[in-house]
């Protein structure tokens, strides 16, 4: 939870003029391994059971050092980048937004960062059991697609950010979270090819909003780049646990295929970017 907001102020100090690129290589770490649980479960923890996990702790040491090594060098890339900061406002060129337009940007962001997590959510949590029980497969099976799903998400994540540098990041919000809809109200009624081809698609487009939404946030608040690393962060786990739980109960209630029913019209909440402030970002 510490390591998102400063983490997050480290991408966009380094971007220089491709913050959508940063945010994407940053993210897709994440995503990456979350999309290699799966395969880890799968291939190494069912097999040899729980204490396998232990071996994981190794990449924890790795990446411990990296952030050692990655530390050394903040001092240097803030004081650079403060320093351009200083002359933009020196010379009138940062931005300032009223904060009506500060109040509706988040609020709409917010929203949409719900709907887009609690649809993630619904494959994250119940995907497996969807498969097994629509159509039979094994935990193995079933885990590998998670697999490309997850993975669907990382690519998402970074074609999002370096597309949103060229075409902007409001028009990059409506193609991700509005895009998605037809596909989703398709996929509880195809078969088995076409639901890891629909699966695939719909995290690839839902999935590029995120370092859109980020950037479109610090656009609304510049000089608050901690503060919005970790309410989006903050947002984007928190919303996607309740999420998980409001789904939890109606699987129990009417089952899995019902929530995926239910889900698919989620993206329609993308017409919300309609109400979202338009920014001088490009």
């Amino acid at each position: 939870s510490i390591f998102h907001p400063e983490a997050t102020r480290m991408a966009r100090y380094a971007a220089g003029g491709r913050q959508g690129l940063a945010q994407g290589i940053f993210q897709v770490g994440g995503q990456a391994g979350g999309a290699l649980g799966p395969v880890f479960a799968a291939l190494i923890i069912v097999p040899w059971g729980q204490p396998s996990l232990a071996w994981f702790a190794v990449t924890a040491l790795l990446a411990m050092l990296l952030l050692a090594w990655i530390g050394s060098k903040q001092r240097a890339i803030s004081a650079e980048f403060m320093a351009l900061r200083a002359k933009a406002k020196k010379t009138g060129s940062a931005p300032r937004h009223a904060a009506a337009t500060i109040g509706i940007g988040l609020v709409v962001l917010t929203f949409l960062m719900f709907t887009k997590n609690a649809y993630g959510e619904s494959f994250r949590s119940f995907y497996t059991f969807y498969l097994m029980e629509r159509f039979g497969l094994s935990i193995p099976s079933a885990q590998m697609m998670l697999f490309i799903f997850l993975l669907a998400s990382a690519a998402g994540a970074l074609i999002g950010g370096i597309v949103g540098d060229r075409i902007g990041r409001y028009r990059i919000i409506w193609i991700s979270v509005l895009g998605p809809l037809p596909l989703t109200l398709m996929l509880p009624y195809v078969d088995l090819f076409w639901t890891g081809v629909l699966t695939v698609m719909i995290n690839l487009i839902m999935a590029s909003a995120f370092a859109s939404i980020l950037l479109y946030a610090m656009e609304l608040l510049p000089n608050r780049i901690g503060l919005i690393g970790g309410l989006f962060y903050g947002l984007n786990f928190g919303l996607g646990g309740i999420a998980a739980a409001i789904l939890g109960v109606l699987a129990e209630s009417y089952g899995v295929e019902t929530v995926y029913r239910i889900c698919s019209f989620l993206p329609l909440a993308g017409l919300l970017a309609w109400f979202l402030p338009r920014l001088d970002e490009g």
